[in-house]
């Protein structure tokens, strides 16, 4: 166990890690090489500088946004499966309200955001619901796909049997539907990290509480460069931590199917 492990720790997390070292390194030698003031590209040096003295803020900012992203992406989840489930049932309800959905992503979240908050109000609400409405088009897409591409001799078999409708998509479309839905789901859960960001730009938490995207702000407008790409840091790991744990949770069910995909 201790040696699979070992190879999958190698095999998996050290090319990563060792191609970040090398970026870090590079990034090192370009400032000094160069002579690059602080304001314009910090150091690696000035950066964990920056994660040190700071590091209570960036974990609490971290967490609010984490939770308001995880909230964007669970509701996102059950409202487009739900959605799914509709579109796959009705040709004419597809047809009908599918555009629709297909808007909510095509249009600049930074220009509906300000009318969100406008009727939601500031945040905690706010910000899970710009992150609802980043994250959900992925999984009304995929799961649809997933619900309607059935192979027809496999409906033809329920239909010999006299299957219902329900019992057809209990049975048929939703497990063969499970696949594309993981895939939507894995999409979704680094959307949903910029969601929440984003609506920390309009929405915020009040005057003491403060998420990533009230930080990149206020370090932004302070010229804060070193803390501003600490932050910048944070958003990404939290982003790969949603997204890892959506991932690992997929390759479970999946290998149910068959075996969990690389």
């Amino acid at each position: 166990m201790s040696r699979r492990l070992l190879a999958w720790a190698a095999d998996t997390l050290l090319p990563p890690l060792a191609s970040f070292v090398v970026l870090v390194c590079l990034w090192q030698a370009a400032v000094v090489f160069f002579d690059i003031k602080p304001f314009l590209l910090p150091s690696p040096l000035h950066v964990a500088a920056a994660i040190q003295t700071h590091f209570g803020p960036l974990v609490h900012a971290t967490l609010l946004t984490a939770v308001g992203a995880l909230c964007g992406f669970l509701l996102s989840f059950a409202a487009g499966f739900l959605i799914s489930l509709l579109f796959s049932q009705s040709r004419l309800v597809s047809r009908s309200l599918y555009p629709y959905a297909i808007f909510m992503q095509t249009v600049p979240i930074v220009a509906i955001a300000p009318l969100i908050i406008l009727w939601i109000g500031h945040g905690f609400a706010g910000v899970v619901a710009v992150s609802f409405i980043i994250a959900i088009f992925p999984i009304i897409a995929n799961t649809t796909a997933g619900l309607t591409r059935v192979e027809g001799n496999l409906l033809d078999l329920f239909s010999m049997y006299n299957a219902s409708r329900w019992e057809v998509l209990r049975r048929l479309r939703i497990p063969s539907a499970v696949p594309s839905m993981l895939t939507g789901a894995r999409i979704s859960s680094g959307l949903s990290v910029i969601g929440a960001i984003v609506g920390e730009f309009f929405a915020g938490y009040g005057t003491e509480d403060f998420g990533l995207g009230y930080l990149i702000i206020l370090t932004n407008g302070q010229a804060k460069t070193d803390y501003l790409f600490a932050c910048i840091l944070f958003c990404t790991l939290l982003g790969l931590a949603i997204f890892s744990s959506v991932n690992l949770m997929s390759n479970l069910l999946l290998s149910r199917w068959g075996g969990a995909e690389d």
